[in-house]
């Protein structure tokens, strides 16, 4: 089914920080045979559940419809829904094909009377919650022009037990916390998990046998293994765009330098020299550039350069540190963490350090990541000593901070992008 080719009214411009949440109807979907049930009320739920997790729609609740989902075919009765306050309204129906479901869906203008978008999907009923997400990725984009986000993963640090015997494993989850499952047992501490850009394989630094090193996770085998044999320790794993490579960091002989490792064929390049330390690359989306953060100049300080390590410049000038550098996706901005009188900071700059604007700060945040639509961040947060270690999201205007629901503990967040 192809979209409608009608002239959408309804519109949320989401540079504009704090908007008023759009109210959506998201009616249940017709269950057109029994195998229908109950993804027919299912898959709404998983909808509605993103798209308030945006702060840019508000559900309306399903008690206040006037229509049940069989009195919508060919056409639903807008008056309806206008008495309702619906700008936008979502209905569809469920039916078995074969070893299949197809899921059709059509999102509508109440008051343009017209539809706006529709899309029939056929998958192995398993996959019931992905069909809901790129629903809500294509009613998300079409209403408010940005990519979606919603059929991601994030991969992170689950933690347990005490200070001093910290459990640290390896953990992936859907961006709503469904489908969450442990990758790692715990016998090595892990950090800094980063996903390839098909989403398909993590790398990341554990110590094992008492060494730090880059490892590289095949989500599609389980199977673990080291990347590079290096000298010393190396750590702060992160992929190019094209997923051919990672740059990390190598601690010797007192200095850290960044190098960048070619995942066929083993082959090294170094790229930066100094004496400082040199930790954290992230490269542009066009591949061009890196960023990183650096003690050159005395203070943790980011810097960007060329993707040879050549054309140096500092960006950030600010009162207090700077770490954790991340290139947007869209490749407009950076994200980072400051540090300044004992209090965190997530940030963002543009990539000549202008225009730098705080989001959130506390006792501890940490580690930002970006969803692949480069409007919104994931991160971690500790609100006090000994308090709990929790991931949140935001979006970059600095609204609509929110809890992502993890089973225990959890730090260092990695956003996939979407799923293909």
């Amino acid at each position: 089914m192809m979209p409608h080719p009608a002239s959408a009214q309804v519109r949320i411009d989401i540079t504009r920080g704090v908007v008023e949440p759009m109210p959506i109807a998201i009616s249940n979907f017709l269950a057109v045979d029994p195998s229908g049930a109950p993804f027919d009320s299912d898959i709404p739920g998983v909808i509605a559940s993103d798209l308030a997790s945006s702060g840019l729609f508000r559900p309306i609740d399903r008690n206040a419809f006037l229509q049940a989902p069989g009195e919508m075919t060919p056409l639903p009765d807008f008056a309806d829904w206008r008495q309702i306050n619906a700008q936008a309204l979502v209905t569809g129906q469920v039916r078995q094909e074969g070893n299949q479901i197809a899921v059709e869906f059509r999102l509508w203008d109440v008051f343009g009377q017209s539809q706006m978008a529709g899309v029939v999907y056929r998958v192995d009923p398993k996959l019931w919650r992905r069909v809901a997400h790129m629903i809500a990725d294509q009613i998300y984009e079409r209403i408010t022009g940005e990519g979606g986000y919603f059929d991601t993963q994030i991969v992170y640090v689950a933690e347990s037990g005490p200070a001093d015997k910290r459990v640290k494993r390896l953990a992936i989850m859907d961006q709503d916390g469904a489908n969450h499952r442990y990758l790692t047992d715990g016998q090595d501490l892990v950090l800094t998990p980063r996903l390839s850009p098909n989403a398909r394989e993590i790398t990341y630094m554990a110590f094992r046998n008492r060494q730090a090193r880059v490892f590289v996770y095949d989500l599609d085998t389980g199977r673990q293994r080291v990347l590079g044999d290096f000298p010393g320790m190396t750590f702060a794993p992160r992929f190019t765009p094209d997923g051919r490579s990672v740059l990390m960091s190598m601690a010797r002989d007192g200095a850290t330098s960044l190098y960048k490792l070619d995942v066929a064929s083993g082959a090294v390049q170094r790229l930066t020299s100094s004496q400082a330390i040199d930790t954290s690359p992230s490269v542009s989306p066009d591949g061009k550039r890196m960023v990183f953060n650096s003690d050159r100049s005395g203070g943790q300080q980011i810097y960007v350069a060329n993707a040879d390590g050549s054309g140096l410049q500092r960006i950030s000038f600010g009162t207090g540190t700077y770490a954790t550098p991340v290139w947007s996706p869209r490749g407009d901005l950076i994200a980072f963490t400051k540090m300044n009188r004992g209090r965190f900071v997530i940030g963002v700059m543009r990539p000549d350090g202008s225009d730098e604007r705080l989001l959130t700060d506390g006792y501890l945040v940490e580690g930002p990541t970006w969803a692949p639509n480069g409007r919104v961040l994931a991160f971690f947060r500790k609100d006090r000593p000994g308090g709990e270690t929790r991931l949140y999201s935001i979006d970059i205007t600095g609204y609509n901070e929110r809890l992502i629901v993890t089973p225990g503990e959890a730090s260092d967040p990695a956003w996939s992008a979407l799923i293909r």
